[in-house]
C-alpha cells in the first residue's frame, strides 16, 4: 500500500512539473501590448511654412513662383510693403517653401512640446542651416493645435563642383526635436463616465475572449465583456481618478495571445519574402529551374579595297544564347517546418524570385499550409 501511494504522489508530482512546465513555455502578453483604449490615440498635424537661412540652395522664384508670394506675405503681416517693382523682381536663393509634419500624442496639454518633421516642397536642393519660421500646425478639423518654430536638424550631406557631385541620405528633409508648442487639447472622452472600450491590435476572439476572462477572474465577475474579435468593453468607475487606477491594475495583466496565423508576405517590388514561424508544408515535390535568353548586337564595319569602288557599311551581326539550368526536384514531407524548407531552398540556391514563384505554386497545388499576402 505505501508503495502504491508513493507512485501516486510521483505520479502527481510530474503531472504538476509538466503544467507548471507548459504555462512556463507559454508565451503570455500585458493588456497594453495587446489593446488600447477606445478613443485615446495619437492625431496628425499638418502645416505650411518657410525655411530661411539657407546658403543659396533654396527655392529658385522663376520655377517655385509660390515660395516668393508667401515671402512677400510675410513681409507684409510684419508691417514690410516693398515696392511694386521690387517685390516683382524678387528673387530669394536663402528660402524654401516646406510642408511640417507632426503627430500630436493623446493627453497633450498646452505648453508641452512635440516633434516636428519639415519636408521641401519646391525645388530647393538642401535645407542644411535653415531655420523654420513660426508655422501654425492644424488638424482635419481646421483648427491650430500646435505652432512650430526652430533650427533644422538635417541628417543629409551633399557636395557638387564642376559637374560633379556627391549626396548621402536625404537633403531636403530634416526634424526639430521639440520644435512645437502644443496650443490646444483634443478631447477624447477619456473623463466621461461610463463604460470603456478595450480595442485589440489585431483582432482576434481568441485572444478577446482571454482578454476578459482575466479581467473578470482578477477585478470581479461581469466587468468584462469580449463583444467581438476587436472590442472588449470595461465597466469602469466613474471619477478620472479612479479610471486611471483601475486602467493601470488591467493593462498590467497577463493575457496568453492567441497563436499568429500561420502567414506568408511577399513584397513582390523589392523581392522581400517573410514567412512566420507557424508556417508548414504538406507532401509536395518541387522542381524549379531557370531559363535564360541573350541577345546581343554588334556591328562589322565592311570597307572595300583602296582601288575598288564599293562603299564602307556597317554589318549588324546578333548573337542569341538561351541557357536553360537544370531543375532540382526537392521531396517535402507532410507538416516540414519552416526551417527545413529554408534549408532546403537555400541548398538549391532559390533567389527571392525564385522562392517567391515556388511560393506561389505551393499555395496552389494546397501544399502550403499558411495565408499568402502579396504587399
Amino acid at each position: 500500500m505505501r508503495t502504491l501511494r508513493w507512485k501516486g504522489l510521483l505520479l502527481i508530482l510530474i503531472t504538476m512539473m509538466l503544467a507548471f512546465g507548459y504555462l512556463a513555455g507559454a508565451h503570455a502578453e500585458t493588456v497594453r501590448n495587446l489593446a488600447t483604449v477606445g478613443g485615446v490615440r495619437s492625431n496628425q498635424l499638418v502645416g505650411y511654412g518657410l525655411v530661411v537661412g539657407l546658403n543659396g540652395t533654396g527655392d529658385q522664384a522663376t520655377q517655385v513662383p509660390y515660395t516668393t508670394q508667401s515671402l512677400l506675405n510675410m513681409f507684409q503681416r510684419l508691417g514690410i510693403n516693398l515696392p511694386a517693382s521690387v517685390a516683382t523682381n524678387l528673387q530669394p536663393k536663402d528660402v524654401a517653401a516646406v510642408i511640417v509634419t507632426a503627430h500630436l500624442p493623446p493627453f497633450a496639454q498646452p505648453g508641452q512640446t512635440i516633434n516636428v518633421t519639415v519636408s521641401a516642397v519646391g525645388n530647393a536642393s538642401s535645407l542644411m542651416g535653415g531655420t523654420l519660421l513660426m508655422t501654425p500646425l492644424k488638424g482635419a478639423d481646421g483648427q491650430t493645435y500646435a505652432v512650430a518654430q526652430g533650427n533644422l536638424i538635417v541628417s543629409g550631406f551633399g557636395a557638387s563642383s564642376n559637374g560633379a557631385s556627391a549626396q548621402v541620405n536625404v537633403t531636403t528633409a530634416g526634424t526639430i526635436p521639440n520644435g512645437a508648442n502644443v496650443e490646444r487639447t483634443v478631447s477624447n472622452g477619456f473623463d466621461q463616465a461610463g463604460p470603456m472600450t478595450l480595442e485589440l491590435h489585431t483582432p482576434s476572439f481568441t485572444t478577446a475572449a482571454r482578454i476578459a476572462d482575466v479581467i473578470n477572474q482578477q477585478l470581479g465577475y461581469g466587468i468584462a465583456e469580449a463583444m467581438n474579435a476587436g472590442e472588449v468593453k470595461v465597466q469602469a468607475p466613474t471619477s478620472p481618478g479612479a479610471r486611471v487606477i483601475f486602467l493601470s491594475e488591467i493593462e498590467n495583466l497577463d493575457v496568453t495571445p492567441e497563436t499568429p496565423l500561420a502567414k506568408v508576405i511577399i513584397d513582390a517590388r523589392s523581392g522581400t519574402v517573410v514567412l512566420g514561424q507557424n508556417v508548414t508544408l504538406g507532401s509536395c515535390a518541387v522542381a524549379h529551374g531557370n531559363l535564360s535568353v541573350t541577345i546581343s548586337q554588334k556591328y562589322l564595319v565592311s570597307q572595300p579595297n583602296p582601288l575598288g569602288a564599293g562603299q564602307t557599311v556597317a554589318v549588324p551581326q546578333a548573337n542569341v544564347n538561351i541557357n536553360q539550368s537544370n531543375a532540382k526536384l526537392l521531396m517535402f514531407k507532410p507538416g516540414v517546418s519552416l526551417e527545413a524548407v529554408v534549408r532546403a531552398l537555400n541548398a538549391v540556391g532559390a533567389t527571392p524570385t525564385d522562392l517567391i514563384a515556388i511560393l506561389q505554386a505551393m499555395k496552389a497545388a494546397g501544399a502550403l499550409h499558411a495565408q499568402l499576402e502579396v504587399v
